[in-house]
C-alpha cells in the first residue's frame, strides 16, 4: 500500500508525457548553434559572428520578457492549455525555419519561438509540482529536465544531417514531430489543479499583484540571484561551445556539434536523477537539503569551466564538460523544488517565469559579447573563468536562502 502522500501513478504519467516536449523544446532551440556554418554559407545576409549571435540572441530576449507573463497565465488559468499550445506554435514556428532564406527571415521566427517557448517551462514545472507536492518533487523535476538533456545532445545531431541532407531539415522534420505530438498531449495529459492539496483554492491576483507577493520576499531575490549566474555559463555552453571546440581543436562542423552537446547532457542526465534522489533524501534530514544540494552542483562548475577553458586537448575538455555537466544536473532540477519553498503555489509559474526573464537577458547580452569577441580575436577561454568566478559566487549565495514553505514527505 502507497503512503499517504505518495504520488500517484497518473502524476508519474505526467512527467512521462512531458519528457518528449521537454526533449523537443531544447532540440528545436539548440539546432542553431550546432549548425552555424551550414546556415551562414546558405543566407549570405549573416555577414559576421555578432550577427550570428543576434540571431541566437534575439529568440532569447523574447523568451525572457515574456517568461513572467506566460507563467502568469499558466497561473491563473490553465497550465495544461499553456503547455500544449505552446508546444503546437513552437514547432510550427519550427518547420517555418527551415523555410526561411533571409536574415530578417530567420529573425522573425526566433522571435517568434521566443514568444511560444516562454509559455512552456514554467507552466510545465508548475504543473509537475501540482502532481508531486511531496516528497518525490525533485526526483519528478530531474526526470523532466533529462528530456531537456536528451534534447541537447540530439541537437548535435543536426550537424550531420545537414552535412548529409540540408540544415532546413533539421528544422521541418522536428518541426512536424512537435506538432503531431502536441495532438497527443490535448488527448492525453489532465491539469493538475484538482490532483494536489497543495494548489490553493483561489486564483492570484493581477500580474502586478502576483509580482508584488514575489519581489517582496528577500529570499526569492537570493534565490533570482543564484538562477541568473551559473546560468551565464550555461548558455556559454548551450550557443558558443560548439564553436569553441571546432576552433581549438580544429574539429568540423559535426563532430564539434555532438561533442558540445553530448558529453554535457550525457553526464547531466546521469547527475539530475543522482540529485534528484540525493536532495529528496537530504531534505528529510534538513528542510535546507534541496539548497545544499544545488549549492554541491553550482561548485563542481567551477573546477569545470576553469579546466574547459584551458584543456590542453580534446580528451581533457571532454573530462572537464562531463564534470560541468555533473555539477549542472544538480544545479538545474533543484530550482523549482526551491522556489517552492520560497513562494506560494499559486505565484509558482509567474516566480519561474521572472526568473527565467532575469537569468535569459543576462544570458542573452553575454551570447552577443562572445560573438564580439570572436569577430575582435579575443579568445573565449577568458569568459570561461569569469563565468567560474560567477559560479563561485552563486553557491554563496544559496546557502543563505531560508526555506518557508515546507513540502509534505
Amino acid at each position: 500500500m502507497a503512503p499517504p502522500n505518495s504520488p500517484s501513478r497518473y502524476a508519474w504519467f505526467v512527467v512521462l508525457l512531458l519528457w518528449p516536449v521537454a526533449a523537443l523544446n531544447y532540440l528545436d532551440r539548440q539546432m542553431l548553434s550546432t549548425i552555424r556554418e551550414s546556415i551562414r554559407m546558405d543566407i549570405p545576409g549573416i555577414a559576421s559572428d555578432q550577427q550570428f549571435g543576434t540571431l541566437m540572441a534575439v529568440f532569447m530576449w523574447v523568451y525572457a520578457l515574456l517568461s513572467p507573463l506566460g507563467g502568469f497565465v499558466a497561473d491563473k488559468f490553465n497550465r495544461r492549455w499553456m503547455v500544449i499550445g505552446s508546444l503546437f506554435v513552437w514547432s510550427a514556428v519550427t518547420y517555418l525555419t527551415g523555410h526561411m532564406h533571409t536574415y530578417n527571415g530567420m529573425l522573425i521566427c526566433r522571435a517568434l519561438m521566443g514568444i511560444s517557448e516562454a509559455c512552456y517551462l514554467p507552466a510545465a514545472l508548475a504543473l509537475i509540482t501540482d502532481f508531486h507536492p511531496g516528497g518525490t518533487q525533485a526526483r519528478a523535476i530531474g526526470i523532466h529536465q533529462t528530456g531537456i538533456y536528451a534534447g541537447l545532445a540530439l541537437g548535435g545531431v543536426g550537424g550531420y544531417i545537414a552535412q548529409s541532407s540540408s540544415w532546413r531539415n533539421c528544422f521541418t522534420w522536428f518541426g512536424a514531430a512537435g506538432v503531431a505530438y502536441a495532438v497527443v498531449l490535448f488527448l492525453t495529459l489532465k491539469d493538475g489543479g484538482a490532483h494536489s492539496k497543495d494548489t490553493p483554492k483561489s486564483h492570484p491576483g493581477s500580474i502586478t499583484e502576483t509580482l508584488r507577493a514575489l519581489l517582496k520576499q528577500p529570499a526569492f531575490w537570493l534565490l533570482v540571484v543564484y538562477f541568473t549566474l551559473p546560468a551565464i555559463a550555461g548558455w556559454m555552453t548551450k550557443n558558443w561551445l560548439p564553436t569553441f571546440l571546432a576552433d581549438k581543436f580544429h574539429l568540423e562542423q559535426g563532430p564539434a556539434g555532438l561533442s558540445a552537446t553530448g558529453y554535457i547532457q550525457i553526464a547531466s542526465f546521469a547527475g539530475v536523477l543522482l540529485a534528484g534522489v540525493v536532495a529528496d533524501k537530504w531534505m528529510g534530514k534538513t528542510p535546507k537539503g534541496r539548497i545544499f544540494s544545488s549549492a554541491l552542483g553550482t561548485l563542481l562548475l567551477v573546477p569545470a569551466l576553469l579546466g574547459l577553458g584551458f584543456a590542453p586537448t580534446l580528451g581533457a575538455a571532454i573530462a572537464f564538460m562531463i564534470v560541468f555537466g555533473i555539477g549542472w544536473g544538480f544545479f538545474d532540477c533543484n530550482n523549482m523544488p526551491i522556489l517552492c519553498q520560497v513562494v506560494r503555489p499559486e505565484h509558482r509559474a509567474t516566480g519561474y517565469g521572472f526568473m527565467n526573464m532575469v537569468s535569459i537577458s543576462v544570458g542573452a547580452v553575454a551570447t552577443v559579447v562572445l560573438g564580439w569577441m570572436r569577430d575582435h580575436g579575443i579568445q573565449l577561454s577568458a569568459a570561461f573563468v569569469f563565468a567560474a568566478f560567477l559560479s563561485l559566487i552563486a553557491a554563496a549565495i544559496v546557502v543563505r536562502i531560508k526555506p518557508q514553505n515546507q513540502p509534505s514527505n
